[in-house]
């Protein structure tokens, strides 16, 4: 055995395809920029207390600066009538 084989053998054992590294990378950064802006200093929650809290509903906070509220129209159907005659046949027959 030559000196060639041997480097030959160990770097194939060990080599990881360049795609595989950037995938690696991309995902390992997309990780940490996701929990740096979730979970970063400047993102805490604010506690608002019972008496900064005036409005339980957004439609009692409507009320409160006089807009009036009222309920939305009834959904459509999934699928109107087709206006006209029903059809007596079907265009494609269902296979047996």
């Amino acid at each position: 055995m030559n000196k060639r084989q041997t480097t030959e053998r160990v770097q194939s054992k060990w080599k990881i395809p360049r795609p595989l590294m950037v995938a690696l990378a991309v995902a390992i950064f997309g990780v940490l920029g996701m929990l740096l802006v979730d979970h970063g200093p400047w993102n805490r929650p604010k506690l608002q207390t019972a008496e900064m809290v005036h409005y339980t509903t957004t439609g009692a906070a409507a009320r409160a600066v006089g807009a009036t509220v009222t309920p939305t129209a009834p959904k459509l159907e999934l699928e109107p009538v087709p206006p006209g005659p029903k059809p007596a046949q079907p265009v494609n027959p269902p296979p047996p």
